[in-house]
């Protein structure tokens, strides 16, 4: 890549990095409240559907997350190519094109393989009844993998175009519609019938849909979204580009089904250990990832903004911009892991009622998880963030190697050998968490420092 030293200063890319983020950041959270209102209205059901839902949600979404990492490659594209040319409408129409149809061709594979999840869920050994009843709920809410990664493709494009607003209000739209689909289908009002489970997916569909029309009518009406057409020739199939596109996000995809591995991997030890260590953990979990939103969404921005000079072939600002997104991003995270070490009681209280003598099991443990958990938001947070600045740097393939060993090779094997054959239990499974977050943090870092500095050119 030939570079060329335009006006960039770190001040700068801090201001324009934290534009964009904040609105990541923000519309990360609110997904959360998205998929929280799901599992609210569900829980009412009992606790059959809610076990049955929660078995098909995981599937549903360790897919999603895959496929969203592959069409989320298309914003180092967009970003790159709107930093080599600013008036590039042609090349990311065309990018945004081939990512909307790698959403929807992958998207239909994804659905047929939920078909096959109750057969999966019997080989795990799960009781018949919780099969049944999750096996059919996950045929009717796969068909919103579809729309779902549409408006994940939608979503970047107008990130990507320095509209992130529009994710962030969009995601807050769609909790009122997820609830009020919750509302009248899963209970039966205005009219319908009580569809229970089944009600709850077909609110997932009808959000994911919603989401997807409000996107597009919110590209309609902005003057400078308009101008690409992105949903001009939609039949026009570009070849090289699906191919960048693919040969990008695949290794992004593994990487976030490695990492959503790891935890789900931590579940299946926690369950082994006991059921209050498994419920603790549980919680802990949520708390952890609710934090991890933000340097997430400083990620998102980071693959742009990086993403932007790197198109230009500005060396500077290429660095400008990742250390921007870095000191972002750890100065969020001292402020979370600071809050969890010193309010721990407060912030699970959120989450169960920590004074209950039934609960005090579950508490004990719980603290002692969120100890641990302060202690690694720094390098979880960093990982995050540093892997984000490689996607803008269009470097996939070492991170994705990088965070297999991480995430599993020192992670998990921590974990499994201090959490099964040690007194540590629980603890050493979140101690092995910290360690395989840590060595993925720690090693990206080197891969980020040795690209930005040495070589920037594609590899």
């Amino acid at each position: 890549m030939a570079t060329r030293d335009l006006p960039s200063t770190f001040r700068t890319e801090l201001a324009a990095t934290l534009r964009l983020a904040g609105p990541l950041a923000l519309a990360n959270l609110l997904q959360m409240a998205v998929f929280a209102t799901d599992v609210i209205f569900v829980a009412r059901l009992g606790q059959l559907a809610l076990a049955a839902s929660s078995l098909a949600v995981a599937i549903v979404a360790l897919l999603a997350m895959g496929l969203n990492g592959v069409t989320g490659a298309v914003a180092p594209l967009i970003a790159a190519e709107i930093g080599r040319r600013h008036n590039s409408v042609r090349e990311v129409r065309r990018s945004t094109r081939m990512a909307l149809w790698i959403a929807v061709l992958i998207g239909a594979a994804c659905i047929g393989l939920c078909f096959f999840g109750g057969a999966f869920m019997r080989l795990t050994g799960q009781a018949p009844e919780v099969v049944a009843l999750s096996g059919h709920f996950i045929r009717v809410i796969a068909i919103a993998i579809v729309p779902m990664a549409v408006a994940n493709v939608l979503r970047t494009f107008v990130s990507a175009l320095g509209r992130p607003f529009f994710a962030t209000a969009i995601t807050a739209l769609s909790i009122l519609v997820n609830v009020l689909g919750n509302y009248t289908l899963v209970f039966g009002h205005f009219g319908f019938p009580a569809l229970g489970l089944t009600g709850s997916a077909l609110s997932s569909i009808l959000t994911a849909c919603m989401t997807v029309i409000a996107y597009a009518l919110a590209i309609s009406a902005d003057r400078k979204l308009r101008r690409y057409h992105v949903f001009g020739r939609m039949w026009r199939i570009e070849t090289e580009r699906m191919r960048q596109i693919l040969a990008l996000g695949l290794p992004i995809a593994a990487t976030l089904i490695a990492e959503g591995g790891l935890f789900s991997g931590a579940a299946f030890l926690m369950g082994r250990i006991g059921e209050a260590q498994l419920a603790a953990h549980t919680v802990a979990l949520q708390i952890a990832a609710f934090a991890f939103q933000v340097p997430f969404g400083v990620g998102q921005a980071a693959t742009i903004r990086v993403g932007y000079h790197y198109g230009a072939g500005n060396r500077h600002g290429v660095g400008h911009a990742g250390s921007a997104a870095i000191a972002i991003s750890m100065a969020f995270m001292i402020v979370s892991a600071s809050t969890m070490l010193a309010f721990p009681r407060f912030i699970l209280s959120a989450y169960v009622d920590v004074s209950a003598p039934e609960n005090a099991v579950l508490v004990a443990f719980a603290l002692q998880f969120l100890f641990v958990a302060a202690i690694f938001q720094l390098t979880d947070g960093l990982q995050a963030v540093v892997a984000g600045a490689l996607r803008g740097i269009q470097d996939t393939r070492v991170p994705m190697m990088i965070a297999l060993f991480g995430y599993w090779v020192a992670g998990f094997a921590t974990s499994a050998a201090l959490g099964l054959f040690t007194p540590l239990e629980g603890v050493g499974v979140w101690i092995g968490l910290a360690v395989g977050l840590t060595a993925a943090a720690i090693l990206l870092l080197v891969r980020w420092h040795w690209r930005e500095r040495f070589h920037l050119a594609p590899m």
